[in-house]
C-alpha cells in the first residue's frame, strides 16, 4: 500500500534561497520540493501562508547528562525542550553523564537510558580520555559519530583531559576511522599564569571570572590542535569558540586547506561581558562570554565562514551548583542553559545585522549536520528527512521561567526579549511540538 502524501507549503520556504514552494512528504521523507501550486489531488495539505519554513535545527553540542546526573538534565526534558525550540536532531556530549561515553560498555548504558524517551532524534559523541585509544574503533562501530576531548580539566572526574602525548595517537586513529575530533580548546598554562593576580579579587565580580580565563588559553590550544591536525590529517573541530584573537589562526588553517572547523554559541553572539551583572552566575561558562567588541568579531567570522556553525552548548546543572545565592563566579558550575532558545537568540542578533534566514539554516542546520555526518538532516531537499520548522520570524517574546522547558529554569536568557517564534516542529513529517508545547515524548530515533 502506498504511503499517503502530505504537503506543507509556504510563500517562504528556506532552501538555498527563500521563496514559495510546496514540500511533498511521504513516509517521513521529503519526496520533492515543488512549485507552490503543485498539490496533487488527494494529498493532505497544510498551508502556513507567509510563515517561514526552515529545515529542522541540528544542535551538535548538548549535554544531556543521563544516566548518572539526570537531576541536571535528561533525555525526556531536553528533547521536549528541543522540539519546542525547533531542534529536530541533537548530538549528546560524552561527559557529565555517569558513566561518561568513553567505552563501549558505557555507550550501551547511554543508549539504554535514552530508549523510548526522546521527542526528537538523538546522536552521540564519544570521548577521548587518557588510556581509551583501544576503545575508539569499537565505539565508532557501535555508532558514535565522532569524539570530544578536553585539553584542560573538564570539571568532572569521569572525563580526564589529554595532552599532546595522548592526543596525537588518538587523532591518528580517528583519521583512519574518518570521524571528527571535537576539541574544548583551552589549555592550562595561561589560566594558571592568571591565577596569582586574582587571589584577592572579588569572586562576585564577572570581571574576576573573565580575567581567570584569558584569550591566550584558547590561542595556545588552537595552535596545538592545528599542528596535530596538520600532522595526522584528522578532521578536527573547535567547539564553543569564544576568543576573537584566535580567529586569525582559524582563517590561516582554512587557507592552508586543513580539515579544521569551528563553531561558536548563541551566548557568545548575544551577550557582552560589560553588561553581565556581578553575582549573575547563570552567565558563567567556559570559555567565558567576552566583550562587545569580541562579540562583533565573532559575527564577522561567522559571516565570512571562518566559523562554520552555531551550536547551543546546552550545559545545565542543578540550581544549587550555580551558587546563585552567594553569586560566586569562581565556585559556580560553568555552563549556559539555552537549548530551547538557541534559534530565536541567534535570529535576534542575525536579523539585527542584516543576515537572512538562509544564513540561519546554514549555520544551525546544514553545518551541524555535515559535522556529525547526518546526511539525511540539515536541508529541505528531496531525500532528506522531513524535519521542518514553521517559524514566525517577525514575532517577539520575552523569556519567562514559565516558558522554559529544560529540567531547570536557570538561564541567563530570562527576561530577554527575543525575535522569532517556533509555531510548529515536524520530525519526519510528524508534528512533535506547537506553540510552546511538546506533543510527543517518544518519536525520536537514536541515530
Amino acid at each position: 500500500m502506498t504511503e499517503p502524501l502530505w504537503v506543507l507549503r509556504s510563500r517562504r520556504v528556506v532552501t538555498d534561497a527563500i521563496g514559495p514552494a510546496a514540500i511533498h512528504v511521504r513516509a517521513g521523507a521529503i519526496e520533492r520540493v515543488a512549485a507552490w501550486d503543485d498539490v496533487p489531488a488527494g494529498a493532505a495539505l497544510e498551508d502556513v501562508g507567509e510563515l517561514a519554513v526552515l529545515p529542522g535545527i541540528v544542535d551538535t553540542h548538548v549535554h544531556l547528562n543521563e544516566p548518572g546526573r539526570t537531576e541536571w538534565e535528561g533525555f525526556a526534558t531536553a528533547t521536549r525542550a528541543a522540539a519546542i525550540g525547533g531542534v529536530t536532531t541533537l548530538v549528546d556530549m560524552p561527559l557529565n553523564s555517569i558513566p561518561a561515553t568513553t567505552t563501549r560498555e558505557a555507550f550501551a548504558a547511554k543508549r539504554a537510558a535514552a530508549a523510548g524517551q526522546c521527542a526528537v532524534d538523538v546522536g552521540f559523541w564519544g570521548g577521548v580520555v587518557p588510556g581509551n585509544t583501544g576503545e575508539l574503533a569499537g565505539l565508532v562501530a557501535d555508532g558514535v559519530r565522532g569524539f570530544k576531548c578536553f585539553l584542560i580539566d573538564s570539571g568532572v572526574a569521569e572525563f580526564g583531559w589529554v595532552g599532546e602525548a595522548e592526543l596525537a595517537p588518538a587523532m591518528a586513529i580517528l583519521a583512519g576511522l574518518g570521524v571528527p575530533l571535537l576539541v574544548h580548546a583551552e589549555v592550562a598554562g595561561p589560566i594558571d599564569a592568571a591565577a596569582p593576580g586574582l587571589v584577592d579579587a572579588d569572586p562576585r565580580r564577572y570581571a574576576t571570572y573573565l580575567a581567570s580565563r584569558p584569550p591566550a588559553a584558547e590561542e595556545a590550544a588552537i595552535a596545538l590542535v592545528t599542528r596535530l591536525c596538520r600532522a595526522t590529517g584528522a578532521r578536527t573541530h573547535i567547539v564553543h569558540h569564544s576568543a576573537a584573537s584566535a580567529i586569525a589562526q582559524l582563517r590561516a588553517a582554512r587557507a592552508e586547506g586543513l580539515p579544521l572547523t569551528a563553531e561558536t554559541c548563541p551566548h557568545y553572539l548575544h551577550f557582552a561581558a560589560e553588561a553581565i551583572p556581578d553575582g549573575a552566575t547563570p552567565f558563567k561558562c567556559a570559555p567565558p562570554i567576552r566583550s562587545a567588541a569580541n562579540r562583533e568579531a565573532l559575527w564577522r567570522a561567522l559571516a565570512e565562514g571562518v566559523l562554520d556553525l552555531v551550536a547551543s552548548d546546552h550545559s545545565p546543572c542543578s540550581p544549587g551548583l550555580k551558587a546563585m545565592e552567594a553569586g560566586d563566579f569562581i565556585a559556580a558550575w560553568g555552563g549556559v542553559s539555552g537549548l530551547q532558545l538557541a534559534l530565536p537568540v541567534v535570529w535576534t542578533e542575525a536579523s539585527a545585522r542584516g543576515h537572512a534566514l538562509v544564513d540561519l539554516a546554514r549555520w544551525m542546520a546544514a553545518g551541524p549536520a555535515r559535522l556529525a555526518g547526518l546526511a539525511r538532516k540539515g536541508a529541505i531537499a528531496a531525500g532528506r528527512d522531513a524535519d521542518l520548522v514553521v517559524f514566525d520570524d517577525a514575532a517577539e517574546a520575552t523569556v519567562t521561567a514559565a516558558s522554559i522547558h529544560h529540567r531547570h529554569r536557570v538561564t541567563p536568557y530570562a527576561g530577554e526579549t527575543l525575535r522569532g517564534a517556533v509555531v510548529a516542529t515536524y520530525l519526519r513529517g510528524q508534528r512533535v511540538a506547537e506553540h510552546g508545547h511538546a506533543l510527543a515524548d517518544d518519536r525520536g530515533a537514536l541515530l
